[in-house]
């Protein structure tokens, strides 16, 4: 990846808000001794995220990889197209009365949109966060069932800290090439 800063900051807020999110969702059915580890992980990964709001608002007219020929519109589809493969599928769990299976879907669907974005952005990281998210989506059922939680808070808890990783190291980078 050229050196964008202004991206790696937002590495840094949008995985850090996700990654927030994941630990969010992560408390639907954890165990008990569990919860306030993951409430600390959701605080980390906000202060992250602000992090990377702030460093991307004072770094707004640096150079980012979404200001190369077609990169915005590349991204885009990979946004829409995950919204609309991960709204899809996690109604048609719903309605097949799976609903344990939708975080672990919506892991999947998020990994996959993030193996698009590596063209997107130039960067290879991105593959590695995809491959651990998808890893995650497929270890999160049986895991859960095997801990007796729900899978949720299984997929909460590996999508969450891997965002949260990443985040951090959106930060790093940052700092490295500001």
């Amino acid at each position: 990846m050229e050196e964008y800063v202004r991206d790696y900051a937002m590495y840094a807020s949008v995985f850090g808000l996700f990654g927030m999110s994941w630990f969010g969702w992560a408390q639907e059915k954890p165990r008990e001794s569990w919860r306030v580890w993951l409430g600390i992980a959701a605080g980390a990964a906000l202060l992250v995220c602000l992090a990377g709001v702030y460093l991307s608002i004072a770094n707004w007219d640096a150079p980012s990889a979404l200001n190369e020929t077609n990169a915005y519109r590349d991204y885009l589809i990979a946004f829409y197209a995950e919204l609309a493969l991960a709204g899809i599928g996690s109604w048609l769990l719903y309605r097949a009365k799976k609903p344990s299976f939708v975080a672990p879907w919506i892991a999947l669907v998020v990994g996959a949109h993030l193996i698009s974005l590596k063209s997107v952005f130039d960067d290879p990281a991105l593959h590695i966060l995809a491959a651990v998210m998808i890893a995650v989506a497929f270890a999160a059922v049986p895991l859960a069932r095997k801990l007796n939680v729900a899978s949720s808070a299984m997929t909460g808890i590996g999508c969450g800290t891997i965002l949260l990783g990443f985040a951090a190291l959106g930060l790093i980078r940052f700092w490295m090439a500001a």
